[in-house]
């Protein structure tokens, strides 16, 4: 296990590695100069080099990426060149907007989708069966944005169950707070629970195939009885591997979503950085969301490697 885990830390510092440097090096090339940005088009040549050296900018592209991951690695994320404020400031006010909504977004994603897989799983062939995976094909087909833009249109504008954007605060309360998050959740929810039924489906028809189920039926289990206390908890073994990945993809996803709703989290942060040119927020949003996928994504591997240790002795 040991052995296993050095090797997954090792792939995760080359790969924070080299997305530091796609990150840097995408941005870098992006058209527009912060300095000309901030001060407009008929800035004096003078004043726009001295705003360039005050923000760090007239430094070479190595000396200025090096200085920006060794912030990161001590806790500096850099000073915001629009707002003149520190970016892991901002990040923090941002974070209580978008992992709330992730988290949210993962619990109803692992219900819709565990319900719908067993339900799914238990009637094959059936017309319940059809109907489950031709939504579940709707579900991966059709991007999350389309599901917002809809949930807007029909709960927001038509019903007026929800408010179409915005975001009420926690400082409001807990339920006004979750009320302005729930359509973008089931936004996000929607493609990833449609994935998770399709894997839950898979998984349990392989387990009740099994000759340890045709026992427990033979000793005079019910289906239903065999099905709970056998065949779910050794089906739910790939499909919890799937839940901690899709977290990371969530986490992603809610970059577009947030636009969408107006939710002032780190994806809406995200856009209103690059429309100032403010590089530095850009540059260290992105890195923070890429190493959350990242570290996400090993400590997955780690505890499905300490369930399943046929996985440590592959490698």
């Amino acid at each position: 296990m040991l052995r296993y885990t050095i090797k997954r830390l090792l792939s995760l510092a080359i790969s924070l590695a080299v997305a530091s440097l796609v990150i840097f090096a995408v941005i870098e090339v992006a058209p527009g100069d912060p300095a000309s940005f901030m001060l407009g088009l008929n800035a004096q040549p003078e004043t726009l080099a001295a705003l360039r050296a005050e923000l760090g900018l007239d430094a070479p592209r190595v000396e200025r990426y090096l200085a920006w991951v060794g912030g990161m690695l001590s806790g500096d994320l850099g000073t915001s060149y629009t707002y003149r404020t520190p970016v892991s400031d901002m990040v923090a006010q941002r974070l209580w907007v978008s992992v709330p909504l992730a988290l949210y977004a993962l619990v109803l994603s692992t219900l819709i989708g565990f319900l719908a897989g067993v339900f799914a799983a238990v009637r094959r062939g059936a017309v319940g069966d059809t109907l489950v995976m031709g939504a579940t094909q709707l579900g991966v087909a059709i991007p999350p944005f389309w599901f917002a833009m809809m949930l807007v249109l029909v709960f927001a504008i038509n019903l007026r169950w929800f408010a179409a954007g915005g975001f009420a605060g926690w400082e409001d309360g807990f339920w006004p707070a979750m009320r302005s998050l729930t359509l973008p959740a089931i936004a996000l929810a929607i493609s990833q629970a449609a994935i998770l039924a399709r894997v839950m489906r898979s998984s349990l028809l392989d387990v009740l195939g099994q000759d340890y189920m045709r026992t427990a039926r033979a000793k005079g289990l019910s289906p239903r009885q065999a099905l709970w206390r056998h065949g779910l908890r050794n089906a739910l073994i790939p499909v919890l591997t799937i839940v901690g990945l899709q977290f990371s993809f969530l986490i992603a996803g809610t970059i577009i979503i947030e636009q969408v709703f107006y939710l002032p989290g780190l994806g809406r942060l995200i856009f209103q950085s690059i429309s100032a040119r403010d590089l530095i927020v850009v540059e260290s949003v992105v890195m923070l969301i890429v190493f959350a996928v990242i570290v996400i994504n090993f400590l997955v591997d780690i505890a499905y490697a300490a369930v399943d240790p046929r996985l440590r002795t592959r490698t």
